[in-house]
């Protein structure tokens, strides 16, 4: 259930407004409105957080062998805080090093045909006359430089003559007499020596960062430490300077008529569960309040509040950052049943839901205390898949013809592809489409009794009569045509291979139901007291209404994806299995082909895990929430207080 919530503002005294708001985060129960404040030590905060974040991103990336035990040693926040801006400075450093000494590089390949070029030497001829230049000509230019030009060939290579070009005076301009395929050579800052004693030395500083970045890796844990310290100061500095308060005039500063009585405020939430715990601290610290009831415009928080099993879905939920608006529905109970069984459906096979199972439990006992919500989770998907895998008789995709008796005896008939080959795969689709049903129809039932003070109720029970109706409409088009027809031909209809009757006059009360269910819809859907004003909205939206109807076939239909996918995690888990069989026979290659399977079949299992977050998760937050109405767009409950969850 979502916890219901009050809207409260709290009034201190300015001049006890650091204090106030201390013990306000030992309280830990309101949740503020967003607040935006500016001052110095906030952005020193921010600057600090920054580089925090940096320098433990650099420790994290430098890799130590797994033996290696790096012992954590603590810091205080001064020393934190210059220790990680001496592993920014390293970084950094580094990176300048690998800089240069890609810039030197550059430059000995580029003078690499030259020989030692040393551009002092240069300089020191320019100063008793004597001026070289540096320059490049295809070989077959050169003879073509002109004889008032005086040149030095120093080597030829790779059909490209370097020479020199002399003069007996400094030259501002290109000789014309050079061919315009001659180009001049740029001096280097440095000698080509110096530039590789550079390089070297750059390499042995970058060595020495490096052993020294490598030893700050025992800082690690106290600068995640201090980084959790920054954000709470943060939080705490902004919430302070961003914290209305009462404006004082220079008059009244200067007769200090004014400083004394000046005020400040804050509005928040707290859960109605906490109210007593907020008018108590509110009472010890005098501190005025003002309580009300949170109107549809303000951005009230959202707190669930579910069983312990429930609560298990809640580590898939905050993984995935979704959270209810707080006049939405909580859906935890439904999206966990409604996951396993998706879940269940596309992993497909007992075996894989073993090995889930097992790694539930091996999370189970790493799990600290007060933190077993995960593991919960993965134990009770593996037990899912399990059931479904032994229902349909699916085990680490091995032919059912070669599995023991008691496994196949084990197995459920309509659904089986050991007891009911011809009949299986339409008998699962037939299951994905009933799922369909159910759970959409559970999503109207909750919006009729959630509109059940106005008429609006009908237009969710015409929506409910539509699903009905198209669910048979799907069974047509998709299943098959003959055993579900779209007219009375005297034959009941059988579901699940015979399973399960229904009277042939199912497809007149299906396209009834559906119509009826559309009129329904149409008059109602719109109601915000006047039905006359419903029809209108309707008659004005009248394509959205017509695609609504064509919608709930699509949403339906959506629900395939669950067979068609556990499909074709079978297909291959089949694949894996032909290929590596004949290989047993082989003592040889025996080794290779466990590697295959073990390769083969974990692959399969991370698709598969990748199939459920798009499909299984898919249907549970589109499908299913748009038939609710629900927008996800809910602000997760924080506190203000003195730690993070």
């Amino acid at each position: 259930m979502i916890v219901p919530m009050k809207k409260v503002s709290i009034v201190v005294l300015d001049s006890t407004r650091k204090e106030s708001l201390k013990q306000l985060r030992k309280v830990g129960v309101v949740h503020l409105e967003s607040l935006e404040g500016t001052s110095a030590l906030l952005s020193s905060y921010k600057e600090a957080s920054a580089t925090t974040d940096k320098a433990i991103s650099i420790l994290e990336e430098i890799k130590v062998s797994k033996q290696k035990v790096i012992k954590q040693i603590s810091l205080n926040k001064d020393a934190a805080s210059e220790t990680a801006s001496n592993i920014v400075a390293l970084s950094d450093r580094k990176k300048s090093l690998l800089d240069a000494i890609s810039q030197g590089t550059n430059e000995l390949e580029r003078l690499s045909l030259w020989g030692n070029v040393d551009p002092d030497m240069l300089y020191s001829l320019a100063e008793s006359g004597i001026y070289m230049y540096l320059y490049e000509i295809p070989e077959d230019k050169y003879s073509l430089i002109g004889n008032d030009v005086k040149t030095l060939r120093v080597n030829g290579y790779a059909k490209t003559v370097r020479f020199l070009l002399l003069s007996d005076s400094e030259l501002s301009e290109r000789p014309s007499a050079l061919p315009p395929e001659a180009y001049s050579v740029p001096l280097p800052e440095l000698s080509t020596n110096s530039i590789r004693e550079n390089i070297l030395k750059c390499k042995q500083e970058i060595s020495r960062i490096e052993s020294e970045l490598l030893d700050d890796k025992k800082f690690l844990d106290t600068l995640k430490s201090y980084k959790k310290d920054l954000c709470l100061d943060i939080e705490f500095e902004n919430v302070y300077s961003g914290m209305a308060h009462d404006a004082e005039t220079e008059e009244s500063v200067s007769n200090n008529a004014f400083s004394e009585t000046k005020l400040a405020w804050i509005t928040g939430y707290v859960p109605v569960d906490s109210m007593k715990k907020f008018k108590k601290s509110c009472t010890d610290n005098s501190w005025a309040y003002t309580v009300s009831d949170p109107s549809d415009e303000d951005p009230v928080p959202t707190k669930l509040h579910n069983s312990k099993i429930v609560s298990i879905i809640y580590p898939l939920t905050d993984f995935l950052d979704v959270t209810p608006g707080y006049h939405e529905f909580d859906i935890s109970g439904w999206f966990l049943l409604f996951f396993c069984i998706f879940f269940a459906m596309i992993f497909g096979d007992a075996g894989y839901g073993a090995l889930v199972t097992i790694v539930g439990f091996i999370l189970f006992g790493k799990s600290p205390s007060g933190k077993k919500s995960l593991p919960a989770l993965v134990t009770l998907l593996g037990l899912c898949t399990c059931l479904w895998g032994i229902m349909t008789c699916s085990w680490f995709g091995i032919d059912s013809s070669k599995l023991p008796d008691a496994l196949v005896n084990l197995s459920f008939y309509p659904v089986s592809s050991a007891k009911n080959p011809e009949h299986y795969e339409s008998n699962q689709k037939v299951f994905c489409f009933m799922l369909a049903i159910i759970q959409l129809s559970i999503a109207h039932i909750k919006c009729f009794f959630a509109d059940k003070k106005s008429l609006k109720c009908l237009g969710d029970l015409g929506s409910l009569l539509q699903l009905w109706g198209m669910f048979y409409v799907v069974m047509n088009m998709v299943v098959d045509s003959n055993r579900f027809p779209l007219s009375n031909k005297g034959i009941p209809i059988r579901i699940f291979g015979g399973t399960l009757s229904l009277p042939s006059s199912i497809p007149f009360i299906a396209i009834g139901v559906l119509l009826f269910g559309f009129v329904l819809s149409f008059i109602f859907s719109n109601y915000e007291g006047s039905i006359g004003k419903s029809v209108l909205e309707s008659c004005k939206n009248i394509i959205s209404v017509l695609l609504g109807v064509v919608n709930v076939f699509s949403d339906i239909v959506s629900y395939i994806r669950l067979w068609a996918v556990g499909l074709a995690g079978a297909a291959i888990s089949q694949t894996v299995n032909n290929m590596a069989g004949p290989m047993f026979g082989k003592l040889a290659i025996v080794i290779f082909a466990v590697v295959l399977l073990v390769f083969g079949h974990g692959l399969n299992m991370i698709l598969n895990l990748l199939s459920v977050v798009v499909h299984g998760v898919r249907l549970n937050t589109l499908e299913f929430s748009q038939h609710l109405g629900m927008a996800w767009s809910g602000t997760k409950y924080r506190p203000f207080k003195d730690s993070e969850d």
